[in-house]
């Protein structure tokens, strides 16, 4: 038996248990688009018009609420109204270590276990809480990798992000990383797991930054097993950002119909 991510994203989400990552798959099929575009704006008019610009060509827009100066209740109402207008879903990048409360309005946060597992258990409670009204439509993933040189997130860190998503099947749908953390052989333990890899770092271009970015290529981290690719400004700070979306959009597109037809032809031999 393949891998799950050398099946299509159809078919891994009719096997899915969560249903997050399973609308998130047929966002993708629908669109034929695994992009995610990281909107790192300081004001809510920029957020909300790259949302509107951009929407149609990705399936996650990421948000950093808590460096928008204005940001308030029409800001989030004018994202989720975005998102249902252009189909995608809203991830919050809040990097969730302390304890604290899922934000309502955001489909994806993602949480740090640098404080140990305990804030996973904490937004856990609150997502399945019979108290809180999106308990069936919220989920998690767990910071296992960055993309920064020096980054202490590797090794065991790393190892212990798999370890502690495997205790919360109900609630953390998989892993922002640089590349697939899970053995793809068919005798591994994994083999029933599907965990969903959002690749941060990437750029057609550039290769880094001046703070330490370093970045790959869409195809490159599609190939690498990776099901969803973040991209920033390589696309928003572009000379014309809808065009820089569309190629984000066709590379990554390409890349996964390449991996799924090599997972086909390994289950004909």
């Amino acid at each position: 038996m393949a891998s799950r991510s050398s099946l299509s994203y159809s078919a891994r989400a009719e096997l899915h248990s969560h249903l997050v990552a399973k609308k998130l798959f047929g966002i993708a099929e629908a669109k034929q688009s695994n992009l995610i575009i990281s909107a790192d704006f300081t004001d809510a008019k920029n957020q909300l018009e790259c949302a509107d610009a951009l929407g149609l060509y990705i399936a996650v827009f990421k948000t950093h609420l808590d460096i928008l100066h204005d940001f308030n209740e029409a800001t989030a109402e004018g994202l989720k109204a975005l998102a249902i207008k252009h189909n995608f879903l809203i991830f919050e990048d809040r990097k969730f270590i302390n304890i604290g409360n899922a934000a309502q309005k955001q489909d994806i946060v993602n949480v740090s276990i640098l404080a140990g597992e305990g804030v996973v258990e904490a937004m856990s409670q609150i997502i399945t809480s019979k108290s809180f009204a999106f308990s069936k439509d919220r989920a998690l993933l767990l910071l296992a990798e960055m993309t920064t040189a020096g980054s202490l997130a590797t090794g065991s860190y790393t190892e212990k992000c798999i370890e502690i998503a495997r205790q919360y099947p109900a609630t953390v749908i998989g892993f922002v990383a640089t590349r697939a953390l899970t053995a793809s052989d068919a005798s591994s333990e994994a083999q029933d797991e599907d965990f969903l890899i959002f690749a941060t770092g990437v750029n057609q271009i550039a290769k880094g930054d001046s703070l330490g970015q370093q970045y790959q290529t869409p195809s490159a981290a599609v190939k690498g097993r990776s099901d969803f690719i973040i991209a920033g400004r390589g696309i928003y700070a572009s000379t014309d950002p809808i065009a820089s979306a569309k190629m984000y959009q066709r590379e990554g597109w390409q890349a996964y119909q390449e991996r799924i037809q090599h997972g086909n032809s390994v289950l004909k031999q």
